[in-house]
């Protein structure tokens, strides 16, 4: 006999008892009705197998949440797992219980329970609470450009619905069910362990306190009564100042942890337990403390519980975690809406940056299986130049005189590499070396370049608003920019039709351009651009591609980042000329390997190939003093 306990917001308490199964839904001829729009008609059912009971996702828009997570199938159940459904929540009780003795307790990863204050109603202490301060379900949630603490773990909008998965996953989910449920009441000290003995296994990852069951059941406790006490008060932090708002949520949670015994534990120290929640109502939850983090270079969140991070050219994945999904949502709509971009079902990705620079991508379900996901790409609080490419050995001091006088006196530049090469932080530092007197204009799909020159003019495209119009795309601005008598034009990454605007511009006055392609080799690179540029929609011949792109653009430097995790300037080929229609590529200076250290990185020399550069030939006949040693002598 399965003994439930059923919590709907405005509702009492209802209590049921399931012997064989019993249905979920909407339709009236469930045996738990469950309202809202994004709810199946018959949403979950409960079925008995082996004298256990498992609950198994039916449809619906909604997700099926057992513990905060979506699930398509779970079991057995447990006087641990909670469900949650819409507005409704369903507990599992002891045979004994009944709806006015039953108290919910939360378990820590020791087997202790914290049990709520007897002075405190069951409705007002049960997990349902937490989502008690949600307004009505809408169809589908976005961000709105207005500031919010309510779009945290406990304010998110509805969950949307996953993909089913297939039914091999049953087994596997139920085993990792099993396991942490172990761990959960395992003595202190002792991890249960499904390799067989004798076997070496990888060592579990250690969660701190504050990520533990225990921890994240508080958090989540806390959060909602932070929002609840600021609803109590009838106050609109969307008028509130940043300094206000933060003094307001901070006396908050001073009132709420000091007084309530459920959040005074042994493990975990209530400044420990403020800050996480403080920073999950108002910022961005754990990321705070990654973001804050000066040796992490890049934040990879795939699913809430799963936070990967980059540090020296490395992934390993970071302890800390989100409470659940709906966390996740809170800390991308804060993050996307103060620039004024959104993201919902029907625009489920977005590209946005934090206030400091780094570049922000979010991709939602459905899109996203595991759940919602971010990639931060982080900036360096200091503005890098060019010695510091050198003593990370990205290039060599000759290298980095050469593309220094290329930038001064006006050579076309496209820098070329994969994802996480560093093409963007090169771009920085090649284009700090543009004249103060010039009038410079940088077109980009988030903004990212930090140039400080005088004479500056930045643009950014726009996506679709909710009705899919009022776009704005890369080469709108692109031909738009020409309009603003620059000197240079500086594009952040070329993907598609902007190219062929931009060798327009390179090739009607704006010399000294800069610009960044994806591409493994210069060659694939010029390969790259005439592919690109034919995705402008015009009827072009190849031929007239290849010769604007042989008059438009001087140089390719090519980086690569290696298995390592270095980053190396591998090549800065210039683009010479054209001989039987096929443009013709000198290499400048090129990186040699020569295998891998003790520490497993790669080790290499930067050797010039004695090629003089035509540019720095037409610079010599000028009478312009330019040092030619440089790809002659090797360093």
């Amino acid at each position: 006999m399965l003994n439930l306990q059923i919590h709907t917001r405005n509702a009492p308490v209802r209590a049921l008892q399931v012997e064989h199964g019993c249905t979920i839904g909407k339709d009236a001829s469930c045996d738990i009705s469950v309202k809202g729009l994004l709810i199946g008609k018959l949403q979950a059912r409960i079925v008995r197998e082996n004298n256990a009971y498992y609950i198994e996702d039916q449809g619906g828009i909604a997700a099926t949440l057992v513990n905060g997570s979506p699930i398509t199938r779970y079991g057995p159940l447990t006087e641990a797992d909670q469900i949650e459904i819409g507005m409704t929540t369903i507990r599992i009780v002891r045979a004994e219980a009944n709806e006015h003795s039953v108290r919910p307790s939360h378990h820590s990863a020791h087997g202790r329970s914290v049990h709520t204050s007897p002075s405190v109603h069951l409705a007002e202490s049960a997990p349902v609470a937490l989502y008690s301060a949600q307004s009505p379900v809408e169809p589908e949630w976005r961000a709105e450009p207005q500031r919010s603490v309510e779009t945290g773990s406990a304010e998110a909008a509805p969950h949307p619905r996953p993909l089913s998965q297939a039914p091999t996953a049953y087994g596997a989910r139920e085993q990792t069910a099993r396991r942490e449920q172990q761990a959960a009441t395992a003595p202190r000290g002792m991890v249960p362990s499904s390799a067989p003995a004798g076997k070496a296994t990888a060592e579990p990852l250690k969660i701190a306190p504050i990520n533990s069951p225990l921890g994240i059941e508080l958090r989540k406790q806390a959060h909602m009564k932070v929002i609840a006490a600021l609803d109590l008060r009838r106050l609109n932090v969307a008028r509130m100042e940043d300094d206000e708002l933060r003094k307001t949520v901070s006396a908050a949670l001073d009132d709420i942890l000091n007084h309530d015994p459920m959040f005074r534990t042994p493990d975990i120290p209530l400044q420990t337990l403020k800050k996480s929640v403080f920073d999950e109502v108002i910022g961005l939850g754990p990321l705070e403390e990654l973001i804050s983090d000066p040796t992490v270079s890049e934040i990879m969140v795939n699913c809430h519980n799963e936070i990967f991070v980059e540090k020296d050219g490395q992934l390993t994945r970071s302890p800390v975690i989100f409470t659940d999904d709906r966390a996740v949502l809170g800390a991308i709509e804060r993050i996307v809406a103060p620039i004024g971009r959104r993201i919902d079902e029907s625009s489920p990705m977005v590209d946005a940056r934090l206030a400091d620079g780094s570049r922000v991508n979010a991709v939602i379900p459905p899109l996203a299986l595991k759940g919602p996901s971010i990639t931060i790409r982080k900036f360096s609080r200091r503005k890098l130049v060019g010695e510091d490419l050198i003593r990370f050995g990205t290039l060599s001091p000759h290298m980095l005189e050469f593309l220094r006088t290329a930038v001064k006196q006006g050579a076309n530049i496209i820098i070329s590499g994969g994802t996480g090469s560093g093409k963007t932080t090169l771009l920085n530092v090649l284009s700090s070396y543009i004249p103060d007197d010039e009038r410079i204009v940088t077109v980009e799909d988030a903004a990212e370049l930090q140039l400080s020159q005088p004479n500056l003019v930045s643009l950014e495209a726009r996506p679709a608003n909710m009705e899919g119009k009022g776009a704005v795309h890369i080469r709108d601005l692109v031909k738009n920019c020409l309009r603003m008598r620059p000197d240079r034009i500086v594009v952040g990454e070329c993907r598609g039709g902007e190219a062929l605007d931009m060798l327009q511009a390179m090739n009607t006055g704006h010399d000294g351009s800069l610009t960044t392609a994806h591409a493994n080799t210069p060659r694939d690179c010029i390969a790259r651009l005439e592919v690109m540029t034919l995705m402008a929609g015009l009827d072009l011949p190849v031929q007239a591609i290849r010769e604007q792109i042989c008059s438009a653009v001087d140089i390719v430097v090519q980086q690569s980042r290696f298995s390592c995790g270095s980053r190396r300037v591998t090549h800065i080929t210039e683009v010479s000329g054209m001989e039987s229609g096929v443009i013709t590529l000198q290499d400048v200076f090129v990186f040699k390997e020569e295998g891998f250290s003790e520490q497993g990185k790669i080790l290499g020399k930067f050797v010039p190939t004695a090629y003089i550069p035509d540019f720095y030939q037409e610079l010599i006949r000028r009478r312009i003093p330019v040092n030619t040693d440089i790809f002659t002598h090797p360093e």
